[in-house]
């Protein structure tokens, strides 16, 4: 019995981990729950790094909904970054995460705000949990880079 129980928990530990996962917090001795923490390149605004904070439940079926994010300029952002990025209100999803094998997703969408030249990185759960869509705001401003027109 013990073997067995060390194998399923290995398996979860390798099934945890992501080429993206920058870090790990155990919530307790007693929980078989952790804090994630995944960094994301914008695939094309690629001076952008968000980090995602979520948990996860290993050996459960379904994640808890709750993240965070945090996102900022750690590299170049031009003028031909902006021109090929989604510019209408719904922007573009940068990053996907199954949280359930019941269709829930974690999703990081991208949206662009032209009249204040910011950025804004908003992660949802795509299932509604406890009557409310878990989500989380962060925005990159535009301001002293390459990309950024003075109106």
């Amino acid at each position: 019995m013990k073997k067995l129980l060390l194998a399923i928990g290995l398996s979860a530990l390798i099934i945890g981990c992501s080429d993206n996962e920058v870090g790990d917090v155990s919530l307790g001795l007693f929980t078989m729950q952790d804090i994630k923490l995944d960094q994301m390149i914008d695939p094309i605004v690629t001076g952008v790094t968000c980090h995602v904070a979520s948990v996860e439940a290993n050996l459960s079926l379904s994640d808890p909904s709750d993240s965070s994010i945090s996102c900022r300029q750690t590299g170049e952002i031009t003028a031909e970054m902006i021109a090929q990025i989604d510019k209408s209100k719904s922007g573009d999803v940068v990053f996907k995460k199954s949280k359930s094998i019941f269709f829930k997703n974690m999703k990081i969408r991208r949206i662009f705000d032209a009249k204040n030249q910011t950025l804004m990185y908003l992660s949802y759960s795509t299932k509604e949990t406890e009557g409310s869509f878990k989500h989380s705001l962060s925005t990159v401003p535009l301001w002293g880079t390459k990309a950024y027109i003075a109106m």
